[in-house]
């Protein structure tokens, strides 16, 4: 039996020669870009798998539970199949709280004994032990109460019709609000207490809250079991107040990031392999006419591939495990001390990922170097492909990739689909440029630059589209997060408002601003506000389920109404001689009569549109208004926003307290309690905590998504380097040959210079259109912020490009410009 000519028993010889190839510049780009693919993809899927499951801990802990139930009635859990679940039951309503020393509207909260199902309730009793339950006859109170009511623990304190002992304070609760426009001071009892405080009684307006705790399937088929009414509504960690969208803006950051790397890291791969292939024809060619079978040729690759697969696994999870942990540092203060395991799947994601996208990689250049003729030996040939080969069937595997790891999110699908129709058309573009500069003299050195660039045109084309790519990809990274930084720090500014005072009566109003004003405190303006619903958009009301009979069938505005809960509670109202500055109009024109301005969000929600008739109730009492303007409100900056802002003529008959937010240092503190002590009537809600850990998040996740555009620019510039190198490369016989026939080195130098720089200097152009474009499309579309130009981008881009290409030019020109022996 025949056997290879080289005998297997050579394979250590095999091995340390795949080895030397690495070491020596042949196969370490590969490696290099496997092993960028496989540490980008590990640690950013590590990363997401640990903030992902403390967003859901920490989103279930300020539920008190996995799962909540919110409803304006009672509802009996026997009719629920509840088995592996742990229930609790909360009931809320507003009470009196009086003392000797005065008296307060407080929120009551009460609870069983196994509340909170989630989260940590801590209460520190008189000895100053701590306890996280609720027991019968006990009250706690929150610390705002003890300065209001003037008591002290130990106390007894009327609260309803009935006195209880005060217990101790609340230090923290799960479920603390920030919303000022509904916050009262509030205080804990235990469910077994209410009705001997009077606290529910006919026409007593009360809110229940039912908590589970359990699996998800279980949790699951609750809700399936449970038909809502419009009165309730489940509460789970995604219902994340607006308060939370910089988080979700930066997941998506984060997924777009991490594919545009893993895409740049691809497309190394890919220019690498072919690079690595075109070096490697003579070898095989020299093989086959020696007797090796393309059998032994594809085990002596296959041995090449499978050492640089090993060395990339060994670095790309040891650079993976690194990057993680720098992606991470900046938020430990934030993160709990035990982090959720990543368990095995950002190590199989990673693995099968790079697999995936080798497949074809190197697979395709592979086939092509095995059908290599023995003929390169003596001269080089083309290698005759079939059009259909069986092999460009290993494509599939990196589409499916995409497919299961991007799923369902359209916002990455359209980037990548926009930027590919974006790059061919560009591409376009630049070979039209090409061709008018032809029509420019600039001599010598020029014209044969040119002629060279449109004499391999298709050539031309892919180094221009991939070098306009590389560039593209490189400014969107960047030009993003700056975009989202720049939006969050206007969004809560350092000296945002962090203390809201509401419930100022009228007559109280202007004493109270003066006093702000007189210790020089940064307030927002005063703003009158009365509570009321929307009823009806031009003459359509809207019905809840129990009016259903009034109508034969509900409207398609009354399902809406069912849909939206803004619609399903009272609003709260104001008005105002003008609009307020930090509100932009996006449409219409305020007025000074019959009018009304509506937040965008729910006009969208609802089909508000400019001239439609809006019909309110306040007090039972109906009223009308026009809808004048559009507004576009940031919820998130602290300061006072409404849904609807009217004209005076139409809300300030009505009875209404006064609103205002101002910002205080902690050198001020004092000021808070005499405030407290000089209107006690006045509810102040100091959000300082909450303002101080917002803005440590909002610096510690920037330079989270500073380290990650930082990753991307590197694997942009890896891109480029690589791209040029190799086009560069391939210009060397030829160059030599000009050399050998007499060429001076100034004018092929010259000739490099001119052609790689026109490449460079449009590929540059392009790119900077395309990215202000993409950026503008992701910004407004995707994260809906305000878009502006960058004119620092349209000149750096095409500089870098060219700073690029002298680099890269520089390092091989000399080599470039040797004769041939």
């Amino acid at each position: 039996m025949q056997s290879d000519p080289l005998s297997m028993k050579k394979r250590p010889f095999f091995l340390r020669w795949a080895w030397r190839e690495i070491r020596q510049g042949q196969l370490w780009l590969v490696t290099l870009a496997l092993s960028l693919i496989i540490a980008c993809v590990f640690a950013l899927s590590a990363l997401v798998s640990r903030v992902e499951g403390i967003i859901v801990s920490q989103g279930r802990s300020a539920l008190a539970a996995d799962m909540v139930l919110q409803s304006s009635q009672a509802v009996d859990l026997k009719q629920l199949s509840t088995n592996n679940v742990i229930t609790s039951q909360q009931t809320r309503f507003g009470t009196m709280a009086f003392s000797d020393n005065g008296m307060q509207l407080v929120s009551v909260k009460a609870v069983d004994a196994k509340f909170p199902l989630r989260g940590d309730l801590r209460l520190q009793a008189a000895d100053k032990s701590v306890q996280h339950h609720v027991k019968p006859g006990e009250l706690w109170l929150s610390e705002r109460l003890f300065s209001l009511l003037d008591v002290k623990v130990g106390d007894t304190l009327m609260l309803g019709d009935g006195e209880l002992t005060i217990s101790g304070r609340i230090l923290e609760d799960p479920e603390l609000s920030f919303n000022p426009f509904s916050q009262m001071p509030a205080v804990l009892i235990n469910n077994q207490d209410i009705a001997a405080i009077g606290g529910i009684q006919e026409g007593s307006r009360l809110s229940y809250r039912y908590y589970f705790s359990g699996s998800d399937s279980v949790l699951a088929d609750i809700r399936k079991q449970f038909s809502l009414t419009p009165s309730q509504r489940w509460l789970t960690e995604n219902d994340a107040g607006r308060s939370g969208d910089f988080i979700e803006r930066a997941r998506q950051y984060l997924s777009l990031t991490l594919v545009l790397v893993v895409l740049m890291a691809s497309a190394t791969l890919v220019l690498t392999c072919q690079h690595y292939t075109s070096t490697r024809i003579t070898s095989v060619a020299m093989m086959k006419s020696l007797g090796a079978s393309r059998r032994f040729l594809w085990r002596w690759l296959l041995q090449q591939i499978a050492v640089v697969f090993s060395v990339a696994i060994g670095v790309g999870l040891l650079l993976g495990f690194w990057l993680e942990w720098l992606l991470r540092y900046p938020l430990q203060q934030l993160l709990p001390d035990e982090l959720p395991s990543i368990g095995f799947a950002p190590l199989v994601i990673s693995l099968l990922l790079a697999l995936f996208i080798s497949l074809p990689a190197l697979g395709i250049p592979l086939s092509r170097l095995v059908n290599a003729s023995a003929m390169n030996t003596v001269q080089a040939t083309d290698t005759p492909t079939a059009k259909f080969s069986p092999v460009w069937l290993l494509l599939i595997f990196p589409v499916l990739a995409a497919v299961a790891w991007i799923g369902t999110n359209l916002f990455v699908w359209l980037t990548l689909l926009g930027m590919v129709a974006l790059l061919v058309l560009l591409a376009l573009v630049g070979i039209a440029a090409i061709a008018l500069l032809k029509k420019i003299k600039f001599g010598s050195a020029y014209a044969l630059a040119l002629s060279r660039v449109n004499r391999s045109k298709a050539k031309t084309a892919t180094q221009l589209a991939a070098l306009t790519c590389s560039l593209m990809l490189l400014a969107v990274i960047g030009l993003l997060r700056n975009e989202l930084l720049a939006d969050w720090k206007n969004t809560l500014p350092a000296d945002a408002p962090n203390v809201f005072a509401i419930n100022i009566a009228p007559e109280q109003q202007q004493a109270y601003l003066a006093y702000l004003d007189e210790n020089k405190l940064e307030r927002s303006d005063g703003y009158p506000v009365t509570r009321g619903r929307l009823v009806a958009i031009n003459e359509q009301r809207f019905y809840s389920t129990e009016d259903k009979s009034q109508s034969d069938a509900l409207t398609e505005t009354s399902s809406n109404s069912e849909r939206d809960p803004a619609l399903r509670r009272e609003l709260n109202f104001t008005w105002a001689e003008t609009l307020p500055s930090h509100n932009d109009v996006i449409a219409g024109k305020w007025g000074d009569s019959s009018g009304v301005s509506v937040e965008s969000g729910i006009a969208k929600r609802l089909n508000i549109k400019l001239g439609d008739k809006l019909a309110f109730t306040v007090g039972g009492l109906e009223f009308n208004a026009i809808v004048n303007s559009i507004r576009d409100v940031e919820w998130r900056n602290m300061k006072p926003n409404f849904y609807f802002i009217f004209t005076p003529d139409v809300l300030q008959s009505f009875p209404a307290t006064w609103l205002v937010s101002f910002r205080i240092n902690d050198q001020q503190s004092d000021l808070l309690n005499t405030l407290a002590g000089n209107y006690p009537t006045v509810s102040v809600l100091d959000l300082r905590m909450m303002a101080t850990r917002i803005q440590g998040l909002l610096t510690q996740v920037s330079w989270s998504l500073t380290v990650l555009a930082g990753l991307g620019v590197l694997s942009g510039l890896l891109l480029i380097m690589t791209l040029l190198r190799l086009s560069i490369s391939e210009r060397q016989t030829e160059i030599q040959l000009y050399r050998t026939l007499g060429a001076s080195r100034k004018r092929i130098a010259a000739t490099l210079w001119f052609e790689y720089g026109i490449i460079a200097l449009l590929a540059g152009i392009i790119a900077a259109i395309g990215a202000e474009f993409v950026v503008g499309l992701l910004v407004v579309k995707g994260f809906e912020l305000p878009f502006t130009l960058h004119p620092l981008m349209w000149i750096s881009l095409p500089v870098l490009a060219i700073g690029l290409v002298y680099l890269v030019s520089r390092s091989q020109i000399k080599k470039l410009l040797l004769p041939l022996r």
